[in-house]
């Protein structure tokens, strides 16, 4: 990992030597200030907290970014950084407090809290924003995730049997290879199986067991891809199809098979839908068909129509056809409006959602930046000579950049979820209740440490 000094923007280095004289507390906040979603999925915060600040600073820490910030043309507070070795143990001296990871909190509300514990350390509050802020894209993915289990879970609920029971796996992760960075895999991924339990992504299985005491969040099947398919040759595209069968066939199991290396229609009426038909059958196994080009929507319709024909189907409890035997997955082409592009075609068909499962790559880890959510993490309160007064920005040239003022919690009633203000003691609400943003984080010790269960919990609460 980086120098714990050095893992924040060059200019934040120059910010002790800007604040007004007699400051000794900063405190900031960090929301969603809109964006494509009316409602963020809080998550990730644990992991960050636990990969980044609970690793003490050191003096060897310290000579580094001297000499790196000198050359870099940048001045270097080493008074503060020794300050923080010798009498904070190498922690920085700060309270974090956030609303529970998994709560589904509208846009416009603070999610955490930050405050210098040390009143003669009251730059640190702003120092860690780098570091902390990027919460943003697990709570982005995470959000993605959730309200794509919305738009599913609406289907299942009109066309299949067991709605519930299907949804965890309705939504796989396709998406580790397409991010910058295993990191971003590993915390991005594991934003996704809060609302799921199907993922290819296995640095997010490993985050999982590292940051939330899960042993296993996600689930896989045994899949082909064009290569294993291709390296057979197009004369024995059948062969390649029949080895898949005879591997992974087993009773009771599943497996996928992208099937549109060569012709994707004469592969299901013909191959899967003649010659293997019977092999298909008898194994006992579901045989997942993977389309992976042309227009999704259409595809996959047609994909349905085909497979319907050669397999037969059922009807279920609330009229909808059911494939036997087989079922499809669409990993090409795959985000938030397709999906629903997608369901909305095949139900009106006739099919029931539970035909179908859905892989997201790029649009669930990659297409999205800060601005998908507009976060911000702003300095809303300072102490200066024992008395808190209300920072704030309110830019004529862009209104919707207008930050909050005073110190702040959150608190939720039979109206909703709103902002609150509270006192600079306890930050208990001043017109009574409870404040919401629990302390997680002091002085480099986790207060609290959940599971992805509980995480889990508290996102279906709000189902």
């Amino acid at each position: 990992m980086i120098n714990p000094i050095l893992n924040t923007d060059s200019y934040k280095t120059s910010h002790f030597l800007q604040y007004p004289p007699g400051t000794e507390r900063v405190f900031s906040y960090v929301e969603s200030r809109g964006g494509d979603y009316p409602s963020t999925v809080f998550f990730g915060l644990q992991a960050i907290l636990k990969a980044e600040f609970q690793t003490p600073i050191t003096r060897a820490d310290i000579d580094e970014a001297e000499e790196l910030l000198g050359a870099h043309g940048m001045p270097f507070n080493r008074a503060g950084w020794e300050r923080i070795v010798d009498g904070h143990g190498g922690f920085l001296p700060l309270e974090v407090r956030a609303v529970a990871e998994g709560s589904v909190v509208p846009v416009h509300q603070p999610l955490m809290t930050v405050v210098n514990t040390a009143p003669t350390l009251p730059w640190v509050t702003s120092y860690a924003e780098t570091a902390l802020l990027r919460v943003w894209y697990p709570i982005t993915v995470a959000t993605i995730s959730y309200h794509v289990r919305q738009i599913i879970k609406a289907a299942l609920e009109r066309t299949a049997d067991d709605p519930m029971g299907e949804l965890p796996f309705k939504l796989h992760d396709f998406g580790a290879r397409g991010v910058s960075s295993e990191q971003s895999a590993a915390i991005g991924g594991l934003a996704h199986l809060v609302s799921f339990q199907g993922s290819d992504t296995l640095s997010a299985i490993v985050g999982a067991r590292r940051w939330y005491h899960e042993p296993m969040a996600g689930f896989s099947i045994p899949a082909a891809e064009h290569s294993t398919i291709t390296s057979w040759g197009r004369e024995h595209e059948a062969d390649a199809y029949a080895n898949m069968v005879a591997s992974f066939g087993k009773p009771g199991g599943i497996y996928a098979v992208v099937s549109d290396s060569y012709d994707l229609y004469a592969a299901i009426a013909h191959l899967w839908g003649e010659a293997l038909k019977q092999q298909v059958i008898d194994s006992g196994a579901t045989l997942v068909v993977r389309p992976d080009s042309g227009d999704p929507v259409t595809v996959v319709a047609k994909t349905l129509q085909l497979l319907a024909e050669r397999f037969g189907t059922t009807v279920n409890s609330k009229g909808f056809k059911v494939l036997n035997t087989v079922r499809v997955i669409q990993g090409d082409g795959v985000n938030p409006v397709s999906i629903a592009a997608i369901l909305e075609r095949i139900t009106a068909d006739g099919f029931s959602a539970s035909n179908i499962a859905f892989g997201m790559g790029g649009a669930l880890l990659q297409q999205l930046n800060r601005d998908t959510q507009k976060f911000a993490y702003k300095t809303s309160a300072a102490q200066v000579g024992g008395a808190w007064r209300d920072v704030f920005k309110d830019p004529v040239t862009d209104t919707g950049k207008r930050s909050k003022k005073g110190l702040l919690g959150l608190a939720r009633d039979e109206a909703g979820w709103k902002t609150v203000a509270v006192d600079g003691e306890r930050f208990a609400p001043l017109e009574g209740g409870e404040n919401l943003l629990v302390p997680v984080f002091r002085d480099g010790q986790l207060l609290r440490d959940v599971s992805l269960a509980q995480v889990r919990a508290t996102m279906a609460s709000a189902d």
